[in-house]
Order: structure tokens, then sequence, then C-alpha cells
């Protein structure tokens, strides 16, 4: 089974088409980064499935030296989110490019939403594109 394969398994039937369509997006901006499935418990302590693009090293807030994805995306109970783990001047990317991706919430690293229309898709591939040149 391929990672993608293995994330839209972890979704429910109608919201697999527009993971499809979101990971067309990402490959469309990073064709040749890796993917790898993620699961464990993060964020409160909820079971997590992502989808991770690129791999890299960071240290966490804590101090520890900890592998993470430079681009994430995931099925929500009620919404698809899409992780940049990249940042522009202090702030992470979706921080920096929120007010134009369309109706999405946004929070430090994540750019949440429930229906591919709400996504402004030349401004997610702007984000992307620029993800590959920032350090995490």
């Amino acid at each position: 089974m391929t990672a993608l394969q293995e994330l839209l398994a972890s979704a429910p039937e109608e919201r697999r088409p527009l993971l499809r369509e979101i990971h067309r997006a990402i490959r469309a901006a990073a064709p040749k980064l890796p993917m790898k499935v993620w699961r464990q418990k993060l964020w409160g302590g909820t079971d997590q499935t992502i989808l991770g693009y690129g791999e890299m090293r960071y240290r966490n807030s804590s101090g520890k030296d900890v592998e993470w994805f430079l681009i994430g995306l995931a099925n929500q109970k009620g919404y698809v989110s899409i992780y940049v783990n990249a940042v522009r001047d202090g702030k992470y990317l979706p921080e920096v490019y929120g007010p134009r991706l369309g109706k999405v919430k946004i929070g430090k690293a994540a750019v949440s939403f429930r229906r591919l229309e709400d996504l402004d898709l030349d401004v997610l591939h702007e984000m992307l594109t620029e993800a590959l040149h920032r350090e995490p």
C-alpha cells in the first residue's frame, strides 16, 4: 500500500476525492519530496494519520532534536488540514499566506478547510513552492 493509499484508507469515502485533489496540488509544487505516513498521538493526545512530504530535523521547544515532515496532509474529523513547517521572518508560512488562501482556518503551521472551493489553489502552490526553500 502506498503512503497516499494509507491516508485515503483512514478517511471516510466522501472525503477521499478532496484528499486526492490536495495531494495532486502538493505534488504539483513539490513533485520530488519523499512521502511517509505518520501515525501517532499528537496535539492534545488525539490519534493522527498524516501524509508527510519531505523530511526535516528541528529542535523542539524542549530542546530535543525531532524528525518531522516539511509539508503534511491530514484528514480531521470535520475538515482537511495542510501543515507547512517552514518559516519566513519568524512566522510559519500558513500565517504569512493565510489572508490570501481563501475561506480557511489558519493555525500556526496549519491550513484547515472543508471544501476544495474554499482554498485558493494558486496561493497554496505559491506557499508550498516557497516552503521548499525555507528553513523550519
